[in-house]
Parts: C-alpha cells; sequence; structure tokens
C-alpha cells in the first residue's frame, strides 16, 4: 500500500536566528561586504597606471602574468607578482602601475559592473594582464572586526600554511574570468568569498595586524565568546554567563575580550544586535517588534533608542529611508496560499491538540 505524502505546511514557520554552531566570519561577511563581487579584466602594456580615489568599496588584484607596483596610501610598495592576491579592503587610495614615475589616470569611482572583456590600458610596451576585484560595502559601514584590518593585505601562494588553498583559488579565478561559463558569475562570487576568509585567516594568524579585533579571531575562548554572540543573540547574556561558557573568569574574560575585540563584551554585543537588525529591516518582511525580538529585546523603546545610538536613526526611519532608495528587498519567504471557498471539515477529522 503507497504512502501519501505529506502535505507541506502553507504557513511558514518564524524567522528564528538561533544557531548554536555559529561563525563569526561568515555572520560579519554576510551582513557587510560580500554581497556583491564585481571583477574588471586589464590588459596593461608599458607604460600605464591608475589612480583609484578613495571608495566605499574594497578590492583586490590578481596579475595573471607581467607585474605590477601596487601604492596604497599610507602603506609599503608592494610588487604584485603571479601567485599572488592583494587587497585593499578599506577603499582606501591607491595607485597600481608598471612602474614608479609612469603616468596615471583616475580611475571611474561611480557605479561598477562586471566586464570580464580585457580592457586596454597603456603603451606598447611590456604586457602585463590583471584581474581586479570590488565588494561593495553596503551603506558604507564596515563592521568592527574588518575595521581592524591593515589597508594592504597580500596573500601568496608559496605561503606555508594556505599555500595551497591560495594558489588553487587564484586558478580558478583566473580560468573563469579568461574564458566564462554558463554561471561564471556565480563561482567567480564564490571564490571572491573564500579570498576574502583566507585573507581574514592570515591577518589574524601572522600578526600582521595589532590594532584589537582580527587577533580575537586566533583565541580559542574569545573567538567561542564571539560565536556564542553571535549564534544565540536572543539569550540574554551578561559578562558572568559569557565567562562561565567559555571557563574563564569575569574579570579575566572582560579583560581579554576587550584586549582583542577593541570594546568591552557587551558593547560588542549590543553593536552586533544591532548589525543583525538592520539587515533584517532591509531585507526581511517582519514588523520591527518581531525584529527587535529577533535580536534580543524584548522592549520596542530599548531597541529603539539601541538602534538609534548605533544607526544614527530610528528602525522605522532607516525602512523607510531603504524603501525610498530602492535598496530594501522584500523576504523570499512564500506567502501562504488562499483557496476561494473553504472546504467544510469532515465530521471525521480529528481535531489537532494545542500546544
Amino acid at each position: 500500500m503507497s504512502r501519501k505524502p505529506k502535505k507541506l505546511a502553507e504557513t511558514p514557520a518564524p524567522m528564528e536566528l538561533q544557531d548554536p554552531r555559529g561563525d563569526v566570519i561568515a555572520d560579519v561577511l554576510g551582513a557587510s561586504l560580500l554581497r556583491h563581487a564585481l571583477y574588471r579584466s586589464l590588459e596593461a602594456h608599458a607604460p600605464w597606471g591608475l589612480r583609484i580615489p578613495q571608495q566605499p568599496r574594497a578590492s583586490f588584484y590578481l596579475v595573471a602574468r607581467g607585474s605590477a607596483r601596487l601604492e596604497v596610501e599610507g602603506e609599503r610598495v608592494h610588487i604584485l607578482s603571479p601567485g599572488e592576491v592583494a587587497f585593499v579592503p578599506h577603499g582606501t587610495p591607491h595607485v597600481i602601475r608598471d612602474a614608479e614615475g609612469s603616468a596615471v589616470t583616475t580611475a571611474c569611482d561611480g557605479p561598477l559592473t562586471s566586464c570580464l572583456v580585457p580592457r586596454r590600458i597603456g603603451g606598447h610596451g611590456a604586457a602585463t594582464t590583471v584581474v581586479a576585484g570590488f565588494f561593495e560595502i553596503r551603506n558604507g559601514r564596515e563592521p568592527p572586526i574588518l575595521q581592524k584590518m591593515p589597508s594592504l593585505v597580500v596573500l601568496s601562494s608559496t605561503d606555508t600554511v594556505s599555500g595551497p588553498w591560495i594558489s588553487a583559488t587564484l586558478q580558478l579565478v583566473l580560468a573563469e574570468s579568461a574564458a566564462p561559463r554558463p554561471a561564471t558569475s556565480v563561482v567567480l562570487q564564490r571564490l571572491a568569498d573564500v579570498l576574502f576568509v583566507l585573507a581574514l585567516r592570515s591577518v589574524g594568524a601572522s600578526g600582521q595586524c595589532k590594532a584589537p579585533g582580527i587577533p580575537a579571531l586566533t583565541d580559542p575562548r574569545i573567538y567561542e565568546a564571539l560565536n556564542l554572540m553571535h549564534a544565540q543573540l536572543k539569550e540574554p547574556w551578561t559578562v558572568v554567563s559569557l565567562a562561565k561558557r567559555v571557563n574563564m573568569s569575569r574579570s579575566g574574560f572582560a579583560a581579554r575580550f576587550t584586549e582583542l575585540v577593541g570594546e568591552p563584551p557587551l558593547q560588542y554585543l549590543a553593536r552586533w544586535r544591532v548589525t543583525r537588525a538592520a539587515e533584517l529591516l532591509r531585507d526581511g518582511d517582519e514588523k520591527i517588534e518581531a525584529v527587535a525580538n529577533l535580536v534580543g529585546y524584548e522592549s520596542l523603546p530599548a531597541f529603539s533608542r539601541a538602534f538609534k545610538r548605533w544607526q544614527g536613526e530610528s528602525p522605522a526611519t532607516f525602512r523607510r529611508a531603504l524603501e525610498q532608495q530602492g535598496l530594501r528587498r522584500q523576504s523570499q519567504r512564500p506567502t501562504p496560499r488562499r483557496s476561494a471557498q473553504r472546504p467544510e471539515p469532515s465530521r471525521a477529522t480529528t481535531k489537532a491538540p494545542t500546544t
């Protein structure tokens, strides 16, 4: 006897942010940069040079052949070679050219679109092929951890730990960008995600970032505390409860967290709750009261005060501004279908128990 398929519930389950596994890096990237990665391909012949002004986007550069001189404001000059990728995570003004002294032209700082057809620039000398990538920064706001990254991060396939991963990822990026195929844009987006995560790991492990924030990713107990906060936003966390979960004393945990992250635990938690709330207000269709509850606020006035403290405006004003600018994305959750005529229930139907 064949079984009847189970009927799918028509009403979607309420959104839930609790996730016991948690992943700080994934959350930070999902809420900030890596929604839209754009690529440009350059066929540059010496002498050549581009100046990229301050911009609300992060950028990265790979060299397929030849070499390029990367000059980031406030950082040492780096000669970029094949097998390397250079990140400029904060949109810092920078110059990329074939050699010192080569004239530069200013790149467009307006809206970008991906274009993998190589753009030819420069003169008639030695050729360099550059693939440039860009991450749009939402609302021009970076989360605290990304704010602590240096202005220039270089990954190399010769790295003793991550080298094989970097090498394989760079090869895939160059192959996809050189010969676009169906779904190339999707593949390149995912590869950009991988490269940025590798950059975060590299900065945390190498110690090249002395500012607070990134080192927290390499301290197991502080990283676990961050994961707990990100995964269980609705929990009424206190410094004592967090310290207990990571087997530290209250004072030791508070001091270590502040040293590595750059702000006290509950201040970081409040900031992250507002960051997630802003994402829900932009991408979802939940009412403001529901969003407040999802990120751990039982009181709407308390949520509104916290939101205004970190975002500079109330939740309602924030959502309304996004709608006016056409930046709000509606939820993709299915809408329950209603039949034109509700059938009469059968007398034999058993009423479901209430819970």
